[in-house]
């Protein structure tokens, strides 16, 4: 039976912007004030800080929480929060994706099947992706997991002919599969 996402207490998106207090909203009784030009103003109560906000027709916003008293600055909350958004975007924008792509091999491979792998595997790391070489163990392969480790051990040879390659998990077994995970080295 399938579970609907709303009786599971649905999705949740993260919230990757750090959430900033305008106005109202600051809970400290003083801040620290720096106007729209950047020059300080002083620490002032929070609420002389609103009148000289709004009668300067800005928003009172809390640039540093963590500071003593607060550090809050007078700006257009609506710009400020779209200028973040943007730099969150861009930095997204410029985050390194890394995949890791799978290569599956078998121990009575053929050599034009391996070249093929091969080409495939190359292909991968030249986008920058991670590799999880893996062979999968049937009936009496099972027996003979060192077979499986040689083949992989000779893949990886194969590939460090192309690439500096780093080991990112070692060779292991886990019941009829037999992996490792490789990648460039940086």
């Amino acid at each position: 039976m399938r579970i609907h996402h709303r009786r599971r207490g649905g999705y949740q998106k993260k919230e990757l912007m750090p959430l900033y207090r305008a106005n109202e909203s600051i809970l400290s009784p003083e801040v620290r004030v720096i106007d729209e030009e950047g020059k300080p103003l002083g620490v002032l109560a929070t609420k002389e800080a609103i009148a000289i906000a709004r009668e300067r027709s800005y928003d009172l916003v809390e640039v540093s929480p963590k500071a003593v008293p607060p550090v809050c600055k007078l700006i257009d909350f609506g710009q400020f929060k779209y200028q973040k958004e943007k730099e969150l975007r861009i930095q997204k924008a410029r985050a390194k994706k890394v995949e890791v792509k799978g290569i599956r091999l078998s121990i009575r491979m053929g050599e034009h099947d391996t070249e093929i792998r091969r080409s495939q595997a190359v292909e991968f790391l030249n986008d920058g992706h991670k590799l999880k070489l893996e062979i999968i163990l049937r009936g009496r392969e099972k027996e003979h997991g060192d077979l499986a480790n040689e083949r992989i051990n000779s893949f990886i040879k194969l590939l460090e002919a192309n690439h500096a390659l780093q080991l990112e998990q070692p060779i292991s077994r886990n019941r009829g599969n037999v992996s490792a995970i490789v990648g460039r080295k940086s």
